[in-house]
């Protein structure tokens, strides 16, 4: 039976624990299985059976995670890790090595940027920044040992939503995938639908929703023909000697089109050990279970928070994809559904040291480096999580001196306005009074 995903978020992957019959998901905090015998060892080794081994690779907690993001998202498989930014490296690197190349999208989040620019660099795997307003871009800047294009449903900080089927269309008759950070945007977005090939989470944001679990995802789609491809797509296509020689197009076969997210798991994870706790997997399962409940509430008390600060007189531009024109506003409404995200910023006119004064006299909202938590949470992009970027990098991707990101939470509009308010006048006044 097909559910919504108001449903989903409850039931999908797992109905109840088959051997006490416990409702809740339990924590399984083990490292390792009984094996039934020798022979059931060597088939879950050998990749003819599936089942747990040690808890690196999997675990019936995050199992019953990766079950129900999967569905959400109407992939087949989903691998959960340590942190976004741990699933943002492994899909890459599922297909990259050194020499590849990647296309990525110049609207990224600051440590994505620096993962890309500088530590893929440094293990050989060139990414090249493309500006997504103009998808053929993408084309241009790729060549024979371009393996997937990159970007975010959402972009944090830029809120210009990506053009994502338009992309996609370009790179599948090229054998090209697209890699979709949908972090900002779930529920709202559902890029497999839009041609995406591969999406990737932090789940420490609005999927946890709690402040309290790092952890990632990777969601394959299992609607991208690997095998069609085999020059362009080698990591799946030709023997892999960390895994007895197997080509995990035809290795998967039996299982169904999963090869992208089984070799992910049975290397990356393997060797790599990026593994999420179990006890991070669980809170992050309570936390999808509210999701549908607090997406709305964070969009409708952003929207809100958007027109107020439109009508400030201190706010000289505010960005928000709900007071977006032209294309970027057509790309939001065809993308999005049920609201636009809970992240709103804005560029205060007088500056970078408005903006910070503006951070330090909130009161209700915190100062962290997070979003999509229940709580409203603020920041100075340009001083902190963009800091280590360039000023021209820092522009390419949405950041000024004067912006500051809010993640609109759940409270109540009202106490949101007030924080907001006493803020802005506090920081016209420091400002006054320091001329």
């Amino acid at each position: 039976m097909s559910h919504k995903p108001e449903t989903q978020v409850l039931h999908a992957g797992y109905r109840a624990d088959p051997a006490t019959g416990a409702v809740a998901v339990p924590i399984y905090q083990t490292t390792s299985y009984q094996f039934r015998d020798t022979d059931h060892a060597s088939a879950l080794f050998s990749l003819s059976e599936l089942g747990n081994i040690y808890t690196r690779i999997m675990n019936p907690t995050t199992d019953v995670l990766e079950k129900r993001v999967a569905a959400l998202e109407g992939g087949v498989a989903a691998l959960a890790v340590a942190s976004g930014q741990a699933a943002s490296a492994f899909a890459i690197q599922n297909l990259a090595k050194a020499g590849d190349n990647i296309v990525s999208s110049t609207d990224l989040y600051g440590g994505t940027w620096n993962l890309f620019a500088n530590t893929l660099k440094d293990q050989g795997i060139e990414v090249r920044f493309v500006d997504p307003k103009d998808p053929q871009a993408f084309v241009r800047a790729s060549d024979a040992r371009t393996r997937a294009w990159y970007a975010e449903t959402l972009p944090n900080p830029k809120l210009e939503v990506f053009p994502i089927r338009e992309v996609a269309d370009l790179g599948r008759p090229l054998g090209i995938p697209l890699i979709v950070d949908n972090t900002a945007a779930p529920l709202l977005a559902r890029p497999f639908d839009h041609g995406a090939a591969v999406i990737v989470y932090s789940s420490t944001k609005y999927l946890g929703g709690h402040g309290t679990s790092i952890g990632g995802l990777i969601v394959d789609s299992g609607t991208f023909d690997w095998a069609a491809h085999p020059a362009r797509q080698p990591a799946l296509n030709t023997p892999d000697p960390s895994y007895h020689g197997a080509v995990w197009v035809e290795a998967v076969k039996p299982i169904g089109p999963v090869a992208y997210i089984i070799k992910a798991r049975t290397t990356l994870l393997r060797d790599l050990g990026a593994a999420i706790s179990p006890f991070n997997a669980f809170l992050t399962l309570q936390g999808i279970e509210t999701l549908p409940l607090r997406i709305e509430r964070h969009s409708s008390n952003a929207a809100k928070v958007a027109e107020w600060l439109s009508k400030r007189p201190e706010v000289s531009k505010v960005i928000y994809p709900g007071l977006q024109t032209g294309p970027a506003r057509e790309r939001a409404d065809t993308t999005l559904r049920g609201g636009y995200g809970g992240l709103v910023g804005f560029e205060l006119a007088a500056g970078r040291d408005a903006g910070r004064r503006f951070i330090d006299a909130l009161q209700l909202f915190y100062h962290v480096a997070n979003i999509g938590d229940a709580r409203s949470l603020a920041i100075h992009p340009a001083s902190t999580t963009h800091s280590q970027l360039t000023p021209a990098d820092q522009a390419r991707t949405g950041v000024t001196e004067g912006y500051v990101r809010l993640s609109i939470g759940i409270e109540h509009i009202d106490d949101i306005l007030a924080d907001l308010d006493q803020a802005l006048a506090a920081a016209g006044q420091a400002r006054v009074a320091a001329e």
